[in-house]
């Protein structure tokens, strides 16, 4: 059996705490796209945890986590999350493709100083690399893992490479080239690091699939940062969603689940459109409040933008999803309010209010509120869904109804036993 975790929204909607609590019924948890750009945030009895590059199976002894072929593998990255899990007493169980490809040293560089050159009208990129790495990836320039134990191949191939490369630092940045000899280093110093995790990943997992083994696939980021469906070009640079996962895990079979992960409210880091956005002390009042620590980038520390659930970016991040249920966590961040906002259309010029516009129109709108009573009391402690207040209840209803997918869990805060079962009213 195939599930997936994935965001319905722009990302840190909590789906590391929700892989964390579904990893503990599985068998595989797999990472199938994205790179240490972006950060899941995990709180159980071995302590909080941000984790880039490792999938969120790694706390429970009996999982097999693998690193798929469509992950940005930041090899440093990486093995620093290793080293920080064993100190803990963990020896986390590691599978890496050994056709994922490698983030370079230069990929970060480029990254960084084309967000420079564009000042500006940068994208709010996180500056790890990602970009240039998938640029490099389709323009077959990138390095698999599985090159790295050809000599004589890396040998040709890195020549190819550097008249590119030094090409654009020299003319277009003004930068110093990169010689070979740095580049063998680097690629050497991957290959030690990371030859005992390599494996073939996908005749493992085609046959824990046909063995009745359940898979778990970890998205990264969220609906609304896809290339295709989110809002491109302030998007990532590999598709975050759930059915990416039959090409970034190598198994082209039915998920027969997909739980998109979506807040009682909404956030986001870097730059776009973001209908739902509210600003100065209103803002600061929900980002100090959500999750264990605050509304901040688990990456790039930045604080989050802060905004009112937003149901129809939530509406169409479920159905790209192909959502088949729904995780709304941090309702517990909500109870200081009398009331709640809730985005429940766009006013966009010369288009349906209950759409979310492409990039073009999104510039444009400007939300379309209603307001819900609040609770007013801590919720936090509260394990039976039953037992919440009921404007609690009446909130959770009313977002299933707006988005059309059932809320089959609810997450009351940042650790593990803290989510409750729901009997959805779809």
């Amino acid at each position: 059996m195939i599930k997936a975790i994935v965001g319905a929204n722009w990302g840190d909607e909590g789906k590391g705490k929700v892989t964390d609590v579904f990893a503990q019924q599985s068998d595989i948890v797999v990472r199938f796209q994205g790179g240490n750009n972006a950060g899941h945030t995990i709180i159980n009895e071995y302590g909080k945890f941000a984790l880039h590059m490792l999938p969120s199976g790694v706390f429970n002894p009996h999982i097999t986590n693998v690193i798929g072929n469509g992950v940005a593998l930041n090899v440093a990255g990486l093995m620093k999350e290793i080293n920080q899990i064993k100190e803990r007493g963990l020896n986390p169980n590691l599978m890496v493709s050994d056709r994922a490809q490698i983030v370079m040293s230069y990929h970060i560089l480029f990254d960084t100083l084309e967000e420079a050159r564009l000042a500006n009208k940068q994208y709010g990129s996180t500056k790890s690399g990602i970009a240039p790495f998938y640029a490099d990836k389709y323009a077959k320039i990138g390095f698999q893992v599985c090159e790295l134990f050809d000599d004589v191949w890396l040998d040709e191939k890195i020549d190819r490479i550097l008249a590119q490369k030094n090409a654009l630092l020299i003319h277009l940045y003004q930068k110093e080239p990169i010689t070979k000899q740095q580049i063998l280093e680097e690629l050497h110093g991957y290959r030690d690091q990371i030859a005992p995790y390599v494996h073939d990943t996908i005749t493992f997992l085609h046959k824990a699939y046909h063995d009745g083994k359940t898979i778990l696939l970890e998205g990264q980021l969220g609906a609304l940062r896809d290339p295709d469906f989110g809002i491109y070009p302030y998007s990532t640079s590999s598709h975050t969603l759930a059915h990416f996962g039959a090409i970034g895990a190598g198994l082209p079979y039915p998920i027969e689940e997909v739980w998109a992960v979506t807040k009682a409210y909404s956030s986001a880091v870097g730059a776009g459109p973001f209908v739902a956005e509210i600003f100065d002390d209103e803002a600061h009042q929900l980002r100090i409040r959500g999750g264990d620590a605050g509304e901040y980038g688990a990456t790039t520390g930045r604080p989050r933008r802060m905004g009112w659930f937003d149901v129809v970016a939530t509406r169409f991040g479920c159905q790209v999803q192909g959502a088949t249920h729904v995780v709304l966590t941090n309702l517990d961040v909500l109870s200081y309010l009398d009331n709640i906002p809730v985005v429940i259309g766009y006013d966009t010029p010369n288009y349906h209010q209950d759409r979310f516009p492409n990039i073009t129109r999104i510039q444009q709108s400007k939300p379309i509120l209603t307001t819900l009573p609040g609770w007013k009391t801590d919720i936090s402690k509260i394990t039976d869904y039953d037992l919440l207040p009921l404007a609690a209840k009446q909130y959770v209803d009313f977002i299933e109804r707006q988005i059309g997918v059932k809320i089959s869990l609810v997450s009351n805060g940042p650790h593990r036993e803290q989510i409750m079962s729901r009997t959805s009213k779809l």
